[in-house]
């Protein structure tokens, strides 16, 4: 790597959301260390963004494996760059009764969302004060707003990374170091999918663009943002309302959206 680019860390870059928003950081002239758990992937996305004239280096790290998170940050530090741009946005779902969902996922989730963002923003928030600067983006979610009746720890793992992010906007507020919520609704990716959520709903209704997505929360992150509700403007007046409705109202919501089967016998919205 040359050292005339800013460099970005971009975590679960593999698909999706995360996968914009490393395209779209090369596209606004930076360099990446890009990781994901699945490697074959990966290496395409290093070779996609590569081909338009960044530098990608592509590090594969299971991030629920605490030693794996601590491999991935100290062979991004190892490069003799600055992380300009760090964006923690590996995150993982699972839907279901939590009475009926296995303990092995729902601990997963909290390795990965929670675990593997504290460690590396521990990381790279020591690194960025000692300079003085630097951007962290925090894929949190829409969901982290409500309680998510049959996305229970989900949907937890999301408002703890609204609570942690916003704690630390305090925190370094005078340090020339901030950081962004990036808050999506539901985005056409394989989360859901992977969730187990194709019979639900939401699983099933139309979803917001990932581009759209990522643009919006990166616009946000270099206008030194606290947060942004990103994607459609369905989803923008759903943060909206999730300011006022009570908790329950929004837990019921949240459950009809959610609950398994809810999508069998519904017409997409």
């Amino acid at each position: 790597m040359s050292d005339d680019k800013p460099l970005a860390l971009v975590t679960g870059a593999s698909s999706g959301i995360g996968f914009e928003l490393a395209k779209q950081l090369a596209e606004r002239g930076f360099d990446l260390v890009v990781n994901a758990e699945d490697e074959a992937r990966l290496q395409q996305v290093a070779e996609q963004i590569g081909a338009e004239g960044a530098q990608v280096t592509a590090v594969r790290a299971d991030l629920r494996v605490h030693q794996e998170t601590g491999m991935l940050f100290a062979t991004a530090t190892t490069l003799g760059r600055p992380l300009d741009v760090v964006v923690l946005n590996a995150g993982v779902g699972r839907g279901g009764a939590f009475a009926d969902t296995d303990l092995a996922d729902e601990l997963e989730i909290i390795d990965l969302n929670i675990r593997s963002t504290v460690h590396l923003a521990k990381r790279v928030v020591r690194d960025m004060v000692v300079r003085g600067e630097g951007r962290i983006l925090v894929t949190s979610s829409i969901a982290s707003t409500m309680p998510g009746s049959f996305q229970a720890v989900y949907n937890a793992s999301k408002s703890f990374l609204q609570s942690f992010t916003e704690a630390l906007q305090n925190e370094l507020k005078d340090t020339g170091i901030t950081l962004t919520c990036l808050m999506p609704g539901p985005t056409e990716t394989d989360f859901f999918h992977r969730a187990d959520m194709d019979d639900t709903k939401v699983g099933r209704q139309d979803k917001d663009d990932p581009a759209q997505v990522a643009r919006q929360g990166l616009d946000a992150l270099f206008a030194g943002k606290d947060k942004v509700v990103a994607g459609s403007l369905k989803t923008k007046a759903q943060g909206l309302a999730n300011k006022v409705l009570p908790d329950t109202a929004k837990a019921q919501a949240h459950r009809q959206m959610a609950e398994p089967g809810s999508g069998e016998h519904k017409n997409s919205d």
